[in-house]
């Protein structure tokens, strides 16, 4: 069947579709025949039938590869009209200019036979719907594709080639440039190279990206960037260091003089999108050990990279966390003594003070249960260090000095540093004068630029120099005179240095890691106390027991022996009068000794409140018990009136007792009383006699008062 006559009418009544695609912005710009071969297929669809109104032109993936439709909208546009129906001819100069993925344009294959398009190329008229036509078309296809993978193969054959003798010139990273012999040499700027070996020396101190920034933050130190090269622009900069770009610096070999290439891998996704895959050290294209000079060696770089890992792994047993500033000692040691998981630190703003708590969250996070256990710090912490103490007093005197020297040669790496960055400002400051005092002084404009310039460059030199001394004087204080002193007095004494206030936690933090494995943790509820298993580097093992300390409802309760006291003085005294004992005692509500800031004390209603809480017998029933007589009982075996009562209370004849602050209680006469002696006047007993034979009209018996 000829080209003709595959074209029917039906075909006629549709669009013929002219798609145009060049691979990239480049071909577009110098492959310019190509484009015009392209676009030359207008004048066949005009022969074979189609108006030129008839012909739509799709050239919106110019400069985009065919190894994928995903990111070409024109494509995904045309078989979309195709499937549409809206097509009755496809037209491109190759089937490499539609596709080269063998999915994409057997996709297409399909569609145009089920739509009945048809397709044209430099060679001719296909029909998809017909088995030679598609065989033929199917082996282009599967040409085109194998002819991508062959240009791809020839184009990094030689890249391949070279990369693995150690010759292909890679983009270095900062600290690194090639000399005129090609051959990759460290940066000869020295304060890159200085800055450089400070950011691994930093690392390796404080084993965190994110410690690690934080330090040049502190110190003031900027860190050298390399920026794609513009004119006019200068390509080295300082700016300050940020997380990804230590990242960056700890993960690439080259800063242990390593040639690596292919380190990672990447391809396209169905959506279209670029992943990218980190490959292993045995998955790289090229590996070569000490292939040019380095900041660290290998065994550094390696380390680094497994401190990375243990940074990042998730919350189990061998997780370790570099020392931070909280208070917890056992940061990264503490282990769950029910479930074996990581415990965590919690902290807690209390009483003034920030409180450490260890807990395990495990259960919580993953079953929705409660927390396996949650255990005071401070105790442990105590109990742990005063262990450490007892156990490394014979090294304590090297570790001071190490940490002293550790001390001042950061100090010492920091100041030039910064006096590098004042260095640098100032060659930049003489270079602007320069070019000022070569100018024509004639030439006002250019001079008055340069001029300005050089105004600029003085002051950042002022403001790095202010900057360089603020900084030396804050860190050369920690080490001058005091502190020299402190340090070599504290290194006689490990206790000391432990115990001192001034040590900062991370740095004691340090300390133990070196000396413990880790510590497991066990809450005895039932006992109140915790168990504390130590297990030092080497394999030793030491088991501790420390009480838990009291909750906020135990701390205010009331102790035993104070109600035992309450309980005590209620026989003979009654509220007010126990309250006034037991602060003249030093005796404070909820159990203290001594007196606190608060300035709480006893009071007749909190003793009140102890005897009802704790059901101690009331003072009234206690002097019943005894045989103590109400007033109107006393009256009545006296045979007296009550005000009678109250006169001879005044004068002695009867003892009565409080058992409240308004009440009493009055004890019974002598069944037995001594027989008074003779006068002139009439006795006791017989004026009580006719008082009671004839009583009185005016004095009547008072009820008992409360």
């Amino acid at each position: 069947m000829t080209h003709a006559t595959k074209v029917q009418p039906r075909h006629l009544k549709r669009a013929a579709y002219l798609y145009v695609r060049q691979s990239t912005m480049r071909q577009v710009l110098e492959n310019t025949e190509s484009t015009k071969r392209q676009y030359a297929l207008r004048g066949r669809a005009v022969a074979l039938g189609w108006t030129d109104d008839r012909i739509v032109v799709v050239d919106s993936d110019q400069g985009e590869s065919g190894a994928s439709a995903a990111w070409r909208e024109g494509f995904q546009r045309l078989v979309s009209e195709v499937g549409m129906g809206r097509a009755g001819i496809v037209m491109g100069l190759e089937v490499s200019r539609l596709a080269r993925n063998n999915a994409d344009w057997h996709r297409l294959l399909e569609i145009c036979a089920l739509s009945d398009t048809l397709i044209l190329d430099e060679d001719g008229v296909y029909n998809p719907a017909e088995f030679n036509d598609r065989l033929l078309l199917g082996l282009k296809g599967t040409m085109s594709e194998a002819e991508l993978h062959v240009l791809k193969a020839r184009l990094r054959g030689g890249v391949v080639n070279k990369a693995r003798r150690g010759e292909y010139r890679c983009p270095l990273p900062v600290g690194f440039v090639y000399d005129p012999l090609g051959n990759v040499v460290l940066d000869p700027d020295t304060q890159v190279r200085e800055t450089i070996a400070h950011f691994f020396e930093t690392f390796s101190r404080v084993g965190s990206i994110h410690q690690t920034v934080r330090t040049f933050r502190q110190e003031g130190l900027p860190f050298p960037a390399r920026l794609k090269a513009r004119k006019g622009t200068p390509n080295l900069v300082f700016q300050p260091l940020t997380a990804s770009a230590a990242y960056r610096v700890l993960h690439n070999p080259r800063y242990a003089g390593i040639y690596a290439y292919g380190r990672r891998r990447y391809r396209r996704t169905a959506d279209g999108k670029k992943h990218v895959e980190s490959l292993e050290l045995g998955e790289w294209t090229a590996c070569i050990p000490q292939a040019h000079a380095g900041y660290i060696t290998r065994e550094r770089h390696e380390e680094n990279l497994r401190v990375l890992a243990t940074n990042a792994a998730g919350y189990d047993a061998i997780r370790r966390q570099p020392p931070r500033e909280g208070g917890a000692l056992l940061q990264g040691l503490g282990i769950c003594g029910r479930c074996g998981g990581r415990l965590q630190i919690r902290y807690a703003a209390r009483r003034g003070r920030n409180d450490v708590w260890y807990v395990c969250w495990r259960a919580a996070s993953s079953h929705g249960a409660p927390s396996c256990q949650s255990i005071a710090g401070s105790p442990v912490d105590e109990a742990v260090a005063a262990l450490v103490g007892g156990v490394v007093t014979p090294a304590a005197i090297e570790l001071a000095l190490e940490v002293r020297r550790e001390i001042q040669q950061r100090v010492e790496e920091a100041d030039r540093l910064r006096s590098r960055t004042v260095q640098r400002a100032q060659q930049d400051a003489e270079l602007a004068r320069q070019r000022y005092m070569m100018v024509d002084p004639q030439n006002r404009l250019v001079a008055d630029t340069l001029e300005a310039d050089w105004n600029q460059k003085l002051r950042a030199v002022a403001t790095a120099r202010e900057e360089y001394e603020r900084n030396r004087a804050a860190e050369h204080a920690q080490l001058d005179g005091p502190g020299v002193e402190r340090l070599s007095t504290l290194a006689a004494d490990f206790e000391r240095i432990w115990g001192d206030t001034r040590t900062p936690a991370r740095e004691r933090k340090r300390m133990i890691a070196h000396i413990i494995e880790d510590v497991t943790l066990l809450k005895l509820s039932d006992e109140g106390v915790t168990q504390i298993h130590v297990r030092f580097k080497g394999g030793r093992t030491e088991t501790l027991t420390t009480l838990n300390p009291k909750s906020s409802a135990a701390m205010v309760k009331t102790s035993a022996e104070i109600v035992a006291a309450v309980d005590g003085l209620m026989n003979d005294h009654i509220y007010a009068e126990i309250a006034r004992i037991l602060d003249e005692r030093g005796i404070l509500p909820g159990g203290s000794a001594r007196a606190d800031r608060s300035g709480r004390r006893f009071t007749a209603k909190r003793v009140q409140y102890i005897v009802h809480t704790y059901g101690l017998r009331s003072r009234f029933d206690r002097l019943r018990e005894r045989g103590l007589l109400t007033a109107a009982e006393m009256a009545v075996r006296l045979g007296i009136s009550a005000c009678t009562l109250k006169r001879w209370v005044d004068h002695g004849l009867v003892t009565r007792h409080a058992y409240d602050g308004y009440s009493y209680l009055y004890e019974p006469p002598d069944p037995n009383p001594p027989t008074p002696a003779p006068s002139r006047w009439d006795t006791l007993e017989q004026r009580a006699r006719r008082r009671v034979s004839a009583p009185s009209s005016t004095c009547k018996l008072q009820p008992e008062e409360v």
